[in-house]
């Protein structure tokens, strides 16, 4: 019998079950965070989540060595390199979506014809477009009909005793390759003798512009995303691009935050072309670049300096592990040093135009947890605390969408916002708050239930100020 009377004809017991009384607000995402970029490995405009660096390295290939000539930085793959800074500041969730500017012919992959002494039965390609598949060797045993593909110390092997066969233990088992043209019905009981590669992948579409950023941000947009990030490209090349998804998502309810680098560490520079092209209570800008190991460098000395884009990641990464009330402010992050040190005088000029500065002293340091903003939401800390709040206030609310707009109805929608408030205040995001749930006979007949709230959210110590008297 249903739960909601909707008629009493037949004589009997009518039940009429009103759960609003149990209606509550759910986990809340803070530490997710969103990265594009450039890779030699992967697939090409789709979201990966990755929980660790080691499933960057398998979904998206290792970065190649850092350029010594600047010109090459921009030829430089990004999206490896920034996810390996971000999972070292703490990053756990990560959306990553591979980017590329490929041209009309699109990405390219590497194919491998399987041949007989008469032609090609089927034909392989790489699991993914990209240059890792020029290291990916195929070889076939014909006396064991056996397929070996082997990428460095990986090694995949596949038997079948003829082309049919062969083509089903590939598709079951296979990360490296898949049968990209399968033989025709009357060819699978052919029996492969030989494979030949295709000729090698030229690009990894690596010199990408804001284009390219623009459609991957895209992709993740309704994810559930609390912090973005952006491989490679700076606050001068890419403000504008980030701005625009940041303010298409918060319009959708998915409000987030973007941690983006200066475009030099030079304190002037970033005056005139960074901090000068944003102020948003959305975007952080971090100065200056980082020092940090080059897994892909030969020799001993693998020490490189990043530019501040990598430590923008790496701040990113070490926000996603903070409570959204937690100030960055004196946080340490897991940097080897700064790229370029700066002094007090610049330091404080920096902050005073809205700078995220690095700084060393017990390892190195954020000095102050600030965004771009000039108004209320200066602090991280209090935007995100915000957040927070919409988002809960959101899921307790959407709940109640096409119930009866009547007093119980309201009470129990002010029950369940007053319990998500009074967490807030358990967990030291807010100091108190004020809620009031009501609607006039007009707003009721308009289908309107108005809340009404004033928060106060938590605050972080940034100066301590001590007046010492002396008898």
């Amino acid at each position: 019998m249903s739960e909601t009377i909707t008629e009493m004809i037949l004589p009997g017991t009518y039940i009429d079950v009103r759960a609003e009384g149990l209606i509550g607000v759910g986990g809340i995402s803070t530490g997710n965070i969103g990265v594009v970029g450039t890779a030699n490995r992967g697939p090409v405009d789709e979201v990966r989540i990755l929980s660790s660096y080691a499933d960057a390295l398998d979904t998206f290939g290792a970065y190649d060595a850092w350029p010594t000539n600047s010109a090459d930085i921009p030829k430089a793959l990004t999206l490896t390199r920034t996810l390996e800074q971000l999972f070292r500041g703490g990053a756990s969730t990560v959306y990553a979506v591979r980017v590329g500017d490929f041209g009309a012919g699109g990405p390219q992959t590497r194919s491998y014809a399987v041949d007989d002494a008469t032609g090609t039965i089927f034909t392989i390609s790489a699991s993914s477009p990209g240059t890792w598949a020029n290291t990916l060797v195929l070889a076939f045993d014909a006396a064991a009909n056996k397929l070996t593909a082997t990428l460095g110390r990986q090694k995949e092997e596949f038997t079948g005793a003829n082309a049919g066969e062969l083509v089903q233990a590939i598709s079951d088992g296979s990360r490296l390759i898949v049968v990209s043209s399968p033989p025709a019905s009357a060819d699978e009981s052919r029996v492969p003798t030989a494979v030949t590669a295709s000729a090698a992948v030229a690009t990894n579409g690596e010199q990408i512009a804001t284009t390219q950023i623009g459609n991957g941000l895209t992709l993740f947009a309704g994810e559930e995303v609390n912090i973005v990030a952006i491989g490679g490209f700076d606050a001068k090349a890419a403000a504008a691009t980030v701005l625009a998804h940041l303010e298409a998502t918060e319009n959708d309810g998915k409000e987030r935050i973007a941690v983006i680098g200066a475009s030099s560490d030079d304190a002037a520079k970033i005056k005139s072309d960074d901090a000068a092209a944003v102020s948003n209570a959305r975007v952080v800008l971090v100065a200056p670049g980082i020092v940090a190991e080059d897994a892909a460098r030969a020799g001993t000395d693998k020490r490189v300096k990043l530019p501040a884009p990598y430590a923008a990641a790496l701040v990113a990464g070490r926000l996603a592990t903070l409570g959204v009330h937690v100030s960055l402010t004196n946080k340490d992050v897991a940097a080897i040093d700064v790229s370029t040190p700066y002094s007090r005088g610049i330091q404080k000029d920096l902050l005073q135009n809205r700078v995220l500065v690095l700084k060393k002293e017990l390892g190195i340091r954020v000095l102050k947890g600030i965004s771009t903003d000039t108004g209320p939401f200066r602090q991280i800390s209090v935007r995100r605390t915000v957040d927070y709040a919409k988002a809960g206030v959101r899921i307790g609310s959407n709940p109640y969408i096409g119930r009866l707009n009547n007093s119980r109805v309201r009470a129990a929608l002010k029950a369940t916002l007053d319990g998500f408030l009074s967490q807030m205040i358990l967990d030291e995001m807010l100091t108190g708050y004020t809620l009031d749930v009501s609607a006039t006979r007009a707003q009721e007949i308009a289908g309107q239930a108005i809340v009404t709230m004033t928060l106060q959210p938590t605050f972080s110590i940034d100066f301590i100020k001590v007046i010492m008297n002396l008898q």
